[in-house]
């Protein structure tokens, strides 16, 4: 009985010295939120509906800017339109750092144009930006490469002949195509085994990043990591990913010749071979294989996941989708091809587009900021490496901005003579040091596939348009829509 006493004297004393050893510090002044608990941080205060609805109720308490404990360590979370330009415009330099996303970290490890900090991050982002810019090195146009792509969907819909169906893989067949022009070199046909592998492999991924489980992992990484979950089918799906696009690099070593490079790949190891008697290098295989990676399934999933839920929202507001095509009818006919000159004269379609990414929310909190030194940030000192979450969704829904911040309006992005209009608080690809490399790309590619679509086709809904459910199939890191079934009916 004695030994069972002293035992549990002795548990309890370690768990006392663990909770004062683990209690979160934070040095400088930061901002105010909840009082955080020793290693479990402010999971009292975070909510079922997962990490975006606990910071939006902690928002109502403390302001657009405050503190939240993630187990352990402190994150200063930017939630007005003001505060995150502030921030990452106004301070665009000491915002410029790069936080982590506990799931993907032991994959990237810092590595890879988007995960890079320092020079690291500098010189592989001036080398991509230049790289895609060239877009193969002066070949064909992205304009031409989306157009082209654009056909070939346009035909393979065709021979839907107006069945229901899921565009899900659809839409990631043809916004992959376009990423792997620049970094492989090569499209894939539709039915490629190897290519919807991929595809499915990055749906599968995104879906796991954006559960509730890897919020979950954000906060007890440390903890958790040991255990089963999403981030071992995360790694294990990345992990095949990698391996094809290391057997891609290697194939471009074999047929490599340096007076004529075809792609990103290329160019980057023509640049590893010039730099390869420099000591710290950044211009090495990890940091290829990680920015191929990043490049590959930012520039696949972003760009189809807005596609997916556009055409959603056609569905379920088909007036809209109407007076779409009535523009396109208007302004390009049924004779050619849609093309980027054709958007200045279209507000109303642009303006539609604009309301699918600020509907759509894609990245609700953002990928997460660090201060690269000790920051004076609206009176708080805010010390280097502190993490920043710059809340894109607040600035999305900001009532200040958009009069009606949760409904789907086009309307939100037209003055009252129906011309198109800037709006401070739209930011889909971020703002700052650390906007989405491929924006251009982006906007391009939904313009083009959009109005190709709409020009063949009218599209309908097996479901009634009232019944179509618009929640999100995830909301975490990424937002996922639901799942459907979709008709394409020649026009």
């Amino acid at each position: 009985m004695e030994t069972s006493v002293v035992l549990l004297l002795v548990l309890l004393v370690s768990f006392l010295l663990l909770l004062v050893r683990g209690h979160p510090k934070a040095r400088g002044h930061l901002p105010p939120g909840p009082c955080p608990l020793p290693l479990l941080g402010n999971l009292l205060q975070m909510d079922r509906g997962g990490l975006l609805n606990s910071f939006m109720q902690l928002r109502e308490k403390y302001g657009d800017v405050f503190t939240v404990y993630l187990g352990p360590r402190p994150v200063i979370m930017l939630c007005g339109t003001e505060a995150i330009r502030e921030a990452l415009v106004d301070q665009a330099e000491a915002f410029s750092g790069r936080g982590t996303v506990a799931v993907v970290e032991p994959i990237v490890q810092g590595y890879g144009v988007i995960f890079a900090n320092g020079e690291r991050w500098k010189a592989l982002r001036r080398f991509s930006l230049a790289t895609m810019r060239d877009f193969g090195m002066g070949k064909r146009t992205v304009e031409e490469r989306i157009q082209e792509e654009a056909r070939c969907l346009v035909e393979e819909l065709r021979k839907s002949q107006g069945a229901p169906l899921d565009p899900t893989f659809l839409f990631q067949c043809i916004t992959a195509n376009i990423i792997c022009s620049i970094v492989f070199g090569e499209r894939f046909d539709y039915k490629d085994r190897q290519f919807l592998r991929l595809l499915d492999l990055f749906y599968q991924t995104f879906s796991l990043i954006s559960s509730f489980s890897s919020q979950v992992f954000e906060l007890f990484s440390g903890f958790l990591k040991y255990f089963p979950g999403a981030h071992k089918q995360i790694f294990k799906n990345v992990q095949e990913i990698l391996d094809y696009i290391g057997h891609n690099v290697e194939k471009h070593r074999t047929t490599l010749d340096p007076s004529n490079p075809r792609d990103f790949i290329d160019t980057y190891l023509l640049r590893m071979e010039k730099e390869k008697s420099k000591q710290h290098t950044e211009f090495h295989h990890q940091n290829l294989m990680i920015s191929v990676l990043s490049l590959f399934f930012a520039g696949t999933e972003t760009s189809s996941t807005t596609l997916r839920y556009g055409f959603l929202l056609m569905l379920k507001y088909p007036h809209v989708a109407e007076k779409v095509q009535k523009e396109i009818d208007q302004v390009i006919g049924s004779h050619r091809p849609p093309t980027l000159d054709d958007r200045t004269k279209m507000p109303y379609t642009e303006a539609v587009i604009h309301e699918i990414q600020r509907f759509a929310d894609l990245v609700p909190i953002g990928v997460p900021h660090k201060v690269t030194k000790d920051t004076l940030f609206q009176g708080y000192l805010l010390p280097k490496n502190t993490e920043v979450y710059p809340i894109l969704s607040a600035a999305l829904h900001d009532p200040r901005y958009f009069e009606q911040p949760d409904a789907f309006n086009p309307d939100h992005f037209l003055d009252a003579s129906g011309t198109l209009k800037k709006n401070e608080a739209f930011m889909p690809f971020s703002i700052g040091k650390r906007i989405c490399l491929g924006e251009g790309i982006a906007r391009n590619e939904l313009f083009l596939f959009f109005t190709t679509i709409l020009q063949n086709f009218s599209v309908s809904s097996p479901v009634p348009p009232k019944d179509i459910d618009l929640r999100p199939k995830e909301s975490g890191f990424g937002k996922m829509p639901p799942t459907y079934q979709i008709r394409f009916l020649a026009c």
